[in-house]
Protein backbone atom coordinates (compact mmCIF):
# COMPACT_ATOMS: atom_id res chain seq x y z
CA UNK A 1 0.00 0.00 0.00
CA UNK A 2 1.21 3.79 -0.65
CA UNK A 3 1.68 6.40 1.78
CA UNK A 4 -1.26 8.00 0.29
CA UNK A 5 -3.51 4.84 0.27
CA UNK A 6 -2.47 4.68 4.03
CA UNK A 7 -3.33 7.57 4.72
CA UNK A 8 -6.63 7.51 3.06
CA UNK A 9 -6.96 4.45 5.26
CA UNK A 10 -6.11 5.37 8.59
CA UNK A 11 -8.21 9.09 8.03
CA UNK A 12 -11.30 6.60 7.42
CA UNK A 13 -10.94 4.41 10.12
CA UNK A 14 -10.45 7.71 12.64
CA UNK A 15 -13.36 9.35 10.80
CA UNK A 16 -15.70 6.40 11.35
CA UNK A 17 -14.47 5.67 15.38
CA UNK A 18 -15.29 9.12 15.50
CA UNK A 19 -19.31 9.03 14.39
CA UNK A 20 -19.15 6.08 16.37
CA UNK A 21 -18.22 7.66 19.57
CA UNK A 22 -20.53 10.39 19.02
CA UNK A 23 -23.48 8.04 19.34
CA UNK A 24 -22.03 5.85 21.73
CA UNK A 25 -21.71 9.25 23.52
CA UNK A 26 -25.79 9.46 22.77
CA UNK A 27 -26.93 6.11 23.12
CA UNK A 28 -24.07 3.55 24.92
CA UNK A 29 -24.96 0.79 22.43
CA UNK A 30 -22.61 -0.19 19.41
CA UNK A 31 -25.20 -1.72 17.69
CA UNK A 32 -27.80 1.64 17.46
CA UNK A 33 -24.42 3.52 17.05
CA UNK A 34 -23.11 1.66 14.01
CA UNK A 35 -26.70 2.23 12.42
CA UNK A 36 -26.55 5.92 13.04
CA UNK A 37 -23.06 5.83 11.16
CA UNK A 38 -24.47 3.81 8.47
CA UNK A 39 -27.42 6.10 8.34
CA UNK A 40 -24.89 9.26 8.06
CA UNK A 41 -22.76 7.63 5.54
CA UNK A 42 -25.66 6.62 3.71
CA UNK A 43 -26.90 10.74 3.51
CA UNK A 44 -23.42 11.36 2.59
CA UNK A 45 -23.40 8.80 -0.62
CA UNK A 46 -27.36 9.95 -1.41
CA UNK A 47 -25.43 13.82 -2.09
CA UNK A 48 -24.93 14.12 -6.00
CA UNK A 49 -21.23 14.96 -6.65
CA UNK A 50 -21.53 18.68 -7.74
CA UNK A 51 -23.30 18.75 -3.72
CA UNK A 52 -20.44 16.46 -2.39
CA UNK A 53 -17.54 18.67 -4.00
CA UNK A 54 -19.61 22.00 -2.43
CA UNK A 55 -18.60 20.72 1.27
CA UNK A 56 -15.37 22.50 2.55
CA UNK A 57 -14.70 20.10 5.28
CA UNK A 58 -16.75 16.54 4.64
CA UNK A 59 -15.55 15.89 8.62
CA UNK A 60 -17.56 18.23 9.95
CA UNK A 61 -20.48 17.75 8.12
CA UNK A 62 -20.72 14.07 8.79
CA UNK A 63 -20.19 15.25 12.41
CA UNK A 64 -23.54 17.73 12.50
CA UNK A 65 -25.25 14.93 10.04
CA UNK A 66 -24.58 11.91 13.07
CA UNK A 67 -25.54 14.67 15.53
CA UNK A 68 -28.98 15.39 14.09
CA UNK A 69 -29.97 11.43 13.66
CA UNK A 70 -29.03 11.13 16.93
CA UNK A 71 -31.28 13.68 18.16
CA UNK A 72 -33.94 12.13 15.77
CA UNK A 73 -33.68 8.65 16.95
CA UNK A 74 -34.01 10.24 20.68
CA UNK A 75 -37.89 11.25 19.19
CA UNK A 76 -38.33 7.76 18.10
CA UNK A 77 -40.37 5.09 19.80
CA UNK A 78 -38.32 3.81 22.66
CA UNK A 79 -38.33 0.37 21.67
CA UNK A 80 -35.62 1.52 19.30
CA UNK A 81 -33.98 3.59 22.09
CA UNK A 82 -31.45 1.08 24.62
CA UNK A 83 -30.25 3.18 27.66
CA UNK A 84 -28.46 5.59 27.14
CA UNK A 85 -24.87 5.92 29.05
CA UNK A 86 -21.34 7.30 29.02
CA UNK A 87 -18.49 5.09 28.33
CA UNK A 88 -15.72 5.96 30.49
CA UNK A 89 -12.41 6.64 29.12
CA UNK A 90 -11.30 2.69 29.91
CA UNK A 91 -14.48 1.05 28.58
CA UNK A 92 -14.59 2.58 25.04
CA UNK A 93 -14.51 -0.36 22.61
CA UNK A 94 -12.06 -0.36 19.95
CA UNK A 95 -12.83 0.58 16.32
CA UNK A 96 -15.75 -2.06 14.68
CA UNK A 97 -14.03 -4.17 12.64
CA UNK A 98 -16.38 -4.82 10.45
CA UNK A 99 -15.12 -3.92 6.69
CA UNK A 100 -12.89 -5.73 3.93
CA UNK A 101 -9.87 -3.40 4.72
CA UNK A 102 -10.14 -4.79 8.64
CA UNK A 103 -10.99 -8.26 8.01
CA UNK A 104 -6.97 -10.25 8.70
CA UNK A 105 -5.49 -6.68 7.52
CA UNK A 106 -3.03 -6.36 9.83
CA UNK A 107 0.04 -4.87 7.51
CA UNK A 108 -3.12 -2.29 6.43
CA UNK A 109 -3.41 -1.56 10.36
CA UNK A 110 0.00 -0.93 11.26
CA UNK A 111 0.74 1.01 8.44
CA UNK A 112 -2.17 3.23 9.57
CA UNK A 113 -0.90 4.07 13.26
CA UNK A 114 1.63 6.82 12.77
CA UNK A 115 -1.49 8.75 10.67
CA UNK A 116 -3.93 8.04 13.54
CA UNK A 117 -1.58 9.16 16.09
CA UNK A 118 -0.85 12.36 14.37
CA UNK A 119 -4.92 13.05 13.99
CA UNK A 120 -4.83 12.33 17.95
CA UNK A 121 -2.54 14.69 18.31
CA UNK A 122 -4.14 17.43 16.14
CA UNK A 123 -7.41 16.86 18.35
CA UNK A 124 -5.27 17.04 21.24
CA UNK A 125 -3.77 20.17 20.42
CA UNK A 126 -7.45 21.74 19.41
CA UNK A 127 -8.87 20.65 22.55
CA UNK A 128 -6.19 22.44 24.73
CA UNK A 129 -6.60 25.36 22.58
CA UNK A 130 -10.82 25.12 23.65
CA UNK A 131 -10.30 24.09 27.44
CA UNK A 132 -7.58 27.08 27.72
CA UNK A 133 -10.89 29.22 26.63
CA UNK A 134 -12.61 27.60 28.98
CA UNK A 135 -10.67 28.29 31.89
CA UNK A 136 -11.18 31.88 30.96
CA UNK A 137 -14.74 31.75 30.53
CA UNK A 138 -14.05 34.25 28.02
CA UNK A 139 -17.42 34.45 24.89
CA UNK A 140 -14.32 36.01 22.29
CA UNK A 141 -11.64 33.62 23.79
CA UNK A 142 -14.31 30.72 22.98
CA UNK A 143 -15.43 31.90 19.68
CA UNK A 144 -11.64 32.36 18.91
CA UNK A 145 -11.27 28.56 18.77
CA UNK A 146 -14.64 27.54 16.99
CA UNK A 147 -15.59 27.03 13.83
CA UNK A 148 -18.07 29.54 12.67
CA UNK A 149 -20.81 26.79 11.75
CA UNK A 150 -20.55 24.89 15.49
CA UNK A 151 -22.72 23.44 16.84
CA UNK A 152 -23.39 22.28 20.94
CA UNK A 153 -25.31 19.55 22.17
CA UNK A 154 -26.45 18.82 25.83
CA UNK A 155 -28.53 16.22 27.57
CA UNK A 156 -29.86 16.76 30.87
CA UNK A 157 -31.48 13.48 30.53
CA UNK A 158 -34.96 14.60 32.10
CA UNK A 159 -33.02 15.43 35.56
CA UNK A 160 -31.90 18.95 34.47
CA UNK A 161 -33.09 21.82 32.55
CA UNK A 162 -31.13 21.15 29.48
CA UNK A 163 -32.37 21.10 26.08
CA UNK A 164 -30.84 17.87 23.73
CA UNK A 165 -31.51 20.58 20.66
CA UNK A 166 -28.60 21.84 19.43
CA UNK A 167 -27.63 25.37 19.34
CA UNK A 168 -25.72 26.19 16.28
CA UNK A 169 -23.00 29.41 15.32
CA UNK A 170 -19.99 29.68 17.14
CA UNK A 171 -21.44 33.11 18.95
CA UNK A 172 -24.17 30.92 20.15
CA UNK A 173 -21.94 28.23 21.45
CA UNK A 174 -19.31 30.56 23.02
CA UNK A 175 -22.88 32.31 24.96
CA UNK A 176 -24.10 28.88 26.09
CA UNK A 177 -20.40 27.71 27.53
CA UNK A 178 -19.44 30.35 28.83
CA UNK A 179 -23.21 30.63 30.76
CA UNK A 180 -22.48 26.76 31.41
CA UNK A 181 -19.25 27.78 33.07
CA UNK A 182 -20.85 31.10 35.26
CA UNK A 183 -23.32 28.57 36.66
CA UNK A 184 -22.31 27.27 40.71
CA UNK A 185 -18.98 28.79 42.14
CA UNK A 186 -16.27 27.00 42.44
CA UNK A 187 -16.61 24.72 39.30
CA UNK A 188 -13.24 23.54 38.07
CA UNK A 189 -12.25 22.61 34.83
CA UNK A 190 -9.70 19.74 34.30
CA UNK A 191 -8.68 18.27 31.03
CA UNK A 192 -9.16 14.09 30.76
CA UNK A 193 -9.54 11.69 28.39
CA UNK A 194 -13.73 11.31 27.09
CA UNK A 195 -14.17 8.25 24.50
CA UNK A 196 -10.16 8.14 23.99
CA UNK A 197 -9.86 11.52 23.31
CA UNK A 198 -8.87 14.57 24.68
CA UNK A 199 -12.03 16.33 26.74
CA UNK A 200 -12.95 17.87 29.46
CA UNK A 201 -14.47 17.61 33.18
CA UNK A 202 -15.94 20.12 35.12
CA UNK A 203 -16.48 19.25 38.90
CA UNK A 204 -17.18 21.59 41.65
CA UNK A 205 -15.56 20.05 45.15
CA UNK A 206 -14.80 16.92 43.61
CA UNK A 207 -18.12 16.24 42.46
CA UNK A 208 -18.67 16.41 38.48
CA UNK A 209 -21.18 18.41 36.65
CA UNK A 210 -20.29 18.19 33.38
CA UNK A 211 -18.64 16.33 31.33
CA UNK A 212 -17.40 17.83 27.33
CA UNK A 213 -16.38 16.14 24.15
CA UNK A 214 -15.78 17.78 21.12
CA UNK A 215 -15.18 17.23 17.75
CA UNK A 216 -12.67 18.87 15.52
CA UNK A 217 -11.94 19.55 12.17
CA UNK A 218 -8.60 21.18 11.19
CA UNK A 219 -7.30 23.83 13.79
CA UNK A 220 -11.18 24.30 14.73
CA UNK A 221 -13.65 22.77 17.20
CA UNK A 222 -17.08 21.85 14.92
CA UNK A 223 -19.17 20.14 17.55
CA UNK A 224 -19.69 20.21 21.56
CA UNK A 225 -21.02 17.28 23.55
CA UNK A 226 -22.39 17.72 26.63
CA UNK A 227 -23.17 15.29 29.06
CA UNK A 228 -25.34 16.88 32.25
CA UNK A 229 -27.51 14.32 33.26
CA UNK A 230 -26.27 13.19 36.65
CA UNK A 231 -27.01 9.89 36.48
CA UNK A 232 -24.37 9.51 33.72
CA UNK A 233 -21.48 11.75 35.80
CA UNK A 234 -21.55 8.91 39.02
CA UNK A 235 -17.90 7.47 37.38
CA UNK A 236 -16.37 10.89 37.16
CA UNK A 237 -16.98 12.15 40.62
CA UNK A 238 -13.41 12.03 42.60
CA UNK A 239 -12.90 12.72 46.14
Amino acid sequence: MTEAGARSLAEMLDERRHLLEIALWMFGSAATADRIVQETYRRWYALNDEERAGIAVPRAWLTRVAGGICLESLAAPAAFRPPSAVPRADSVPAPVADGPALRGGTVRRRSGQPFRKAMLDRHDRVARRFAAACDTGDVAALKAVLASDALVVSDGGGKLRASVRPTYGADAVAQFIAALLAGPPGIVVTIESVNGRTGLALRRAGHAVAVVSVSVAGTEVTAVWIVLNPDKLQHWHRP
